[in-house]
């Protein structure tokens, strides 16, 4: 097949749950026969220049540069309308009159949109089957950040997030098929009523790559990964700093929390000010410092769809305590593969657990990995695509049939 494959991120290279997950998807299409041509936008020649490493995995892209002050400027010129900042943020002129031409220009199988803030693009084709990646449902996302916000920023979140809501369900309904990351998130979807058929597909880990070490790790050390300017990374480590972090020094005092991800904000910085906590801000690679932990912690209280960083260090044969909300995006079960806790008490008890004990780490760290070569590898996330695409062109034809 001829798939045009368009995404609000250009997926090269895979840094980052929603590159990871576009990436694996258009490798795998490649390597299944068809002929993708990728289409996404770039912020810099930096970006333009990496991004051509993507040769390789497709049979063609396309590239939009785009400037953050244009771009931002058209957030703002879409607030007293319906649209929503997130569609403005990720539209280009120049990189819908590609799509056109390419439309125009050529005969195509199949269109995939990865993210619905980029799904007005192809809004209105209605000659080619259409299947929208949602992978999580953004809306709820913005909604959820209203409870951590103060007037009148939670009044910015709340129209911000009911704008993507109507736009979710308003692109719901010109697209064949819409896909997410979970069962969860496809409950969501369905909710929405709006009678266009779903389905999901998993994120998976590359555990190849994120494999166990023959180093030692170190006893009193936990981590947690993720970049350092997305707010609900910024939210769970702040809070875990001030409500979790005093109860595990007060009974071990040499535990040592590592905070590894680009861009950490102000907040986030001055936490290195706390007894036994380090920011790193971006590394090269992440994977010596999840080898180097006893644990990693994932204690989110915003989360939709799956949590890379919990299947990579899982894949690692790293314990992990998490949220009940960030472990619902993993296919694993509690006390079984991982940990999940919710309150500063019960993540406190969670954490003890496993740094008082070296079997409890080892019992853990083999079931998880174990878990990961089992439920989340590409190669089973992507054999779940290949039925939803299944489910897409069928419906497609029989629409126009």
């Amino acid at each position: 097949m001829n798939i045009l494959f368009i995404c609000h991120r250009f997926p090269y290279p895979p840094v980052g749950g929603a590159k990871v997950r576009a990436f694996h998807m258009i490798r795998h299409l490649s390597e299944q026969g068809h002929k993708v041509t990728v289409c996404s936008l770039a912020r810099s020649e930096d970006e333009v220049e990496e991004g051509r490493g993507i040769a390789p995995f497709c049979a063609g892209f396309e590239m939009a540069t785009v400037k953050a002050p244009v771009q931002v400027l058209r957030m703002v010129a879409s607030l007293p309308t319906s649209g929503s900042a997130s569609e403005a943020y990720f539209y280009s002129p120049e990189l819908q009159r590609r799509i056109n031409g390419l439309l125009k220009d050529r005969q195509w199988d199949l269109i995939i949109v990865h993210c619905s803030s980029v799904a007005r693009y192809v809004e209105n084709v209605s000659h080619i089957p259409k299947l929208l990646d949602y992978c999580d449902m953004d809306s709820q996302k913005w909604l959820e950040y209203v409870r951590y916000k103060r007037f009148p920023v939670s009044a910015g979140y709340w129209l911000e997030g009911r704008k993507i809501l109507s736009a979710e369900k308003r692109i719901a309904r010109k697209f064949d098929l819409g896909a997410v990351a979970t069962v969860a998130e496809q409950q969501t979807l369905d909710s929405f009523g709006t009678g266009v058929l779903s389905d999901w597909f998993p994120n998976g880990v590359d555990t190849a790559f994120f494999s166990p070490s023959a180093e030692p790790y170190e006893a009193s050390t936990i981590s947690f990964i993720g970049r350092m300017d997305y707010y609900p990374n910024e939210e769970c480590m702040t809070t875990f700093c001030q409500d979790t972090l005093p109860l595990l020094r007060a009974a071990r005092p040499d535990v040592q929390l590592i905070i590894v991800g680009a861009e950490p904000s102000p907040g986030v910085r001055k936490l290195a000010e706390l007894p036994g906590v380090t920011v790193t801000g971006s590394v090269p690679d992440v994977r010596p410092y999840v080898w180097r932990s006893a644990l990693t912690i994932a204690p989110l209280n915003i989360a939709r769809g799956t949590q890379n960083k919990i299947l990579e260090a899982m894949a690692m044969g790293v314990p992990v305590v998490t949220s009940s909300i960030a472990a619902g995006g993993v296919d694993a079960q509690d006390e079984a593969h991982f940990l999940v806790a919710d309150t500063p008490a019960d993540y406190a008890r969670a954490i003890m657990r496993i740094l008082s004990s070296p079997a409890e780490r080892q019992r853990l760290s083999l079931a998880g990995r174990e878990r990961m070569l089992s439920h989340h590898t590409w190669l089973r996330a992507m054999g779940r695509l290949d039925g939803v695409i299944e489910r897409c062109i069928t419906r497609f034809a029989g629409r126009r049939g």
